[in-house]
C-alpha cells in the first residue's frame, strides 16, 4: 500500500505490516484514504484530530449558509386602497432587507367568487414592487388562498 502523511519519513509503497509499525512508532493512526486505488492509499494522521477538524469545517459552512426569511402579507379580496399602500410599504422594506415576500389573498365563505379580483390585486402588488422584487410564481389558487411569491432583486 502507498503510505502518505506529513510525519512519514519517506513516502512510498510499503507492506501493510510495515505501514502499521510506522504509524505505531509515531503514535498516530493509519487511515485508508483511497481503497480503490492501485495500490491502496493510506495516511498516517491523528484520527481524532482529523474528525474534529471535519466537524469544525462542516459547522463553519453551515453558519455561512444564507438563511431565507419569508415574510407573509395577507389581503382580503376587497382590500381598500389605503390598506393596500400600507402593506405595499411593508413589503418594500422586507424586500430591501433581503427577505422573500409571500403575498396572499384569503377568501372567506362566498368571497371565493371574487377570485379574479384577488388575482388582479396580487398582480398589481407585483407590478408596484417590480423595482424591489421579482415575482417567483404567478398567483395560484390553493384552497381558500391565492398565493404569490416575490423574491428580492439582487443588489449590484
Amino acid at each position: 500500500m502507498r503510505v502518505v502523511g506529513e510525519n512519514v519519513p519517506e513516502q512510498g509503497i510499503y507492506p501493510i505490516s510495515e505501514a502499521i509499525r510506522m504509524a505505531e512508532e509515531l503514535e498516530l493512526d493509519l487511515v485508508e484514504i483511497s481503497p480503490n486505488a492501485d495500490p491502496p492509499v493510506c495516511r498516517i494522521i491523528d484520527y481524532q484530530k482529523f474528525v474534529y477538524q471535519q466537524k469544525k469545517k462542516a459547522k463553519e459552512q453551515k453558519a455561512n449558509a444564507s438563511k431565507v426569511v419569508i415574510k407573509e402579507i395577507r389581503f382580503g379580496p376587497n382590500t381598500d386602497e389605503h390598506d393596500f399602500q400600507f402593506k405595499l410599504n411593508h413589503a418594500r422594506s422586507f424586500l430591501q432587507e433581503g427577505a422573500k415576500v409571500k403575498a396572499y389573498v384569503f377568501f372567506r365563505g362566498r368571497s371565493i367568487l371574487f377570485s379574479e379580483q384577488g388575482e388582479k390585486l396580487l398582480l398589481r402588488f407585483a407590478v408596484e414592487l417590480e423595482e424591489y422584487g421579482k415575482a417567483e410564481q404567478m398567483p395560484k389558487l390553493e384552497g381558500k388562498r391565492m398565493i404569490m411569491m416575490i423574491a428580492p432583486v439582487k443588489k449590484k
